[in-house]
Formats: structure tokens, C-alpha cells, sequence
């Protein structure tokens, strides 16, 4: 059979496609992001949420569930496709809750997505926005998005063009798949990984932790379709939110751990007596 002109383009456009959507992702994961190796990325065991960026990437999760699990805690990583770092952070942090201390109380169910926004991730050179050039942490659907959305990114940040919130709320097929997740997963807690203001901020109900390793809180307010406004104060869903100091690369291998810790201790003190009765599946 002979294939030419615009038929065999169109084979090789949806093969490349195929080959990028459904692969492995860990060899385009490990050559992009700071201190993630092979063995820590295939570790991870990433799955197919069965959800696609705009230009068609798959967006990856992983779920660990103890038995008997009674809060369920959703961690994000690179909203902003180029805070590296805070995707890089969300594999170490895998690992972490794969090999929990004995000395903690097994109560913690986890859904992990490392790489929200894949389109930003893997442009050359990588990008805030997402392909379609907005930045997702303002298209969440907060009260009044329509009324502020656009007024905040005139007025107050000039027509940032990283800082675009889109024709409408929830315009972006990344934003979608992550309400859906919260819709379904159902989290007592968000923890969103950003970089590179080096703070601890925290938006919703319960007393925030004072600090997570070296990062401190500093509150620095909220925006118009932003996740913190969006889950912390709209859906009263405690949302802590990780500057780390750098977007090209993470904290030392310790300082990773002990923020995990202070995370770990943090959640069973204060999220505990508030948790749902119901227990999690594993």
C-alpha cells in the first residue's frame, strides 16, 4: 500500500502523539526536571489519570492508601510549568509516603500529580502558562471570577502575560481535570508545590503550620481564580502552598525529608480530629 502527501504526515503526527501520550514518561521527566534520577522516577509508578493537557500530554498520578486510611490528602506539583523544582519535589516526597516511619500513624491516603501542566513543563524553554497561555493557578472558578479575573490581571499586574487567567474560568482542560479530582478524591487537605519566594503560605480553615523545613509562613494573600481562593476559602479545604526557594533546583535530600515531616505532623495534629469518619479505600 502506498501512503503519501498529507496521509503519511498524518501517520507520523499521530504516532509521534501516541508515542509522547501513552509512553513511559520517566526518560522525558528525568531530562527535564533537577535531581530526579531513573530509579526514583520508575519508583514513583506513575499511572494515567486518563486526562490530556492541551497539546495532548498525559497527565500523571499516583495514589498510596494504607489500609484503614481516614484523611486523604492531594499533593500538586508544577501548576507553573516552569517552577521545575516543585515537580522534582513531588517524586521525592512519592518515595517518602511509599516508605512511611513506623513511628507515624498510618492514617494519611495520598494522591500525588507531579506535573499539572506538562505543556509549560517541556517548551523550550519551559513556561508558566500552559499551551494555550494560561496561567492555570487563575483559572480556578472562585466567586466573582468573572467580575475580578480580568479587572486583577489589568490593573494590578499590568497584562502580565504569565499571569493571563483566560477567556473564562475553568477554560483549560488542566484546570477541569483538577477540580474533577477534587470532586471525586474528596481531600481534607491540598498541597500545592510552587517556587521560588522560599515561603510557606496557607489559605482555609485550621491553624496553618508556622513552618515546613527552613520555610516559613508569610500569608500572602489570595487572587482571583487562584487554587488557595478556590479550595481554601471557597470550598473551606485547607490548601498549603510550598514556595520553594528555587524553581531549577530542589532542597538538599534532608531538607526534602524534613519538610515531609513537619508536613506529616502538621496533618495528624491538626486535620485529625476533623477527619471524615469514613474510612479510605486502600
Amino acid at each position: 500500500m502506498r501512503v503519501r502527501g498529507w496521509h503519511l504526515s498524518f501517520f507520523l503526527c499521530c504516532s509521534v502523539w501516541l508515542g509522547s501520550a501513552f509512553a513511559n514518561p520517566c526518560a522525558d521527566f528525568v531530562a527535564r526536571l533537577p535531581n530526579l534520577r531513573l530509579p526514583l522516577c520508575e519508583g514513583a509508578q506513575l499511572r494515567d489519570m486518563q486526562a490530556r493537557s492541551v497539546q495532548g500530554r498525559t497527565l500523571w498520578g499516583r495514589d498510596i492508601a494504607p489500609e484503614g486510611a481516614t484523611l486523604r490528602v492531594l499533593v500538586l506539583g508544577g501548576i507553573h510549568g516552569d517552577e521545575m523544582a516543585s515537580s522534582a519535589l513531588a517524586f521525592h516526597w512519592i518515595a517518602l509516603a511509599a516508605t512511611p516511619p513506623a513511628d507515624m500513624p498510618q492514617v494519611l491516603a495520598w494522591r500525588f500529580i507531579p506535573a499539572l501542566n506538562p505543556d509549560g513543563l517541556f517548551a523550550n524553554p519551559p513556561r508558566r502558562v500552559n499551551a494555550h497561555g494560561v496561567d492555570l493557578n487563575r483559572n480556578f472558578p472562585t466567586p466573582n471570577w468573572d467580575r475580578d479575573a480580568r479587572t486583577y490581571w489589568v490593573t494590578r499586574t499590568r497584562r502580565d502575560p504569565r499571569r493571563w487567567p483566560g477567556a473564562h474560568a475553568l477554560s483549560e482542560p488542566e484546570t477541569q481535570f483538577l477540580l474533577q479530582q477534587i470532586d471525586s478524591f474528596k481531600p481534607n487537605l491540598i498541597v500545592s508545590i510552587h517556587a521560588p519566594y522560599g515561603v510557606l503560605d496557607f489559605d482555609g480553615p485550621f491553624v496553618p503550620p508556622s513552618k515546613l523545613g527552613r520555610l516559613y509562613l508569610d500569608q500572602v494573600g489570595i487572587y482571583p481564580g487562584s487554587l488557595g481562593n478556590y479550595g481554601g476559602v471557597h470550598k473551606h479545604v485547607p490548601v498549603v502552598t510550598i514556595e520553594l526557594p528555587s524553581a531549577t533546583r530542589t532542597p538538599l535530600d534532608a531538607e526534602m525529608a524534613q519538610m515531609w515531616t513537619d508536613l506529616l505532623r502538621w496533618t495528624a495534629e491538626r486535620l485529625g480530629p476533623a477527619a471524615q469518619s469514613g474510612r479510605v479505600a486502600p
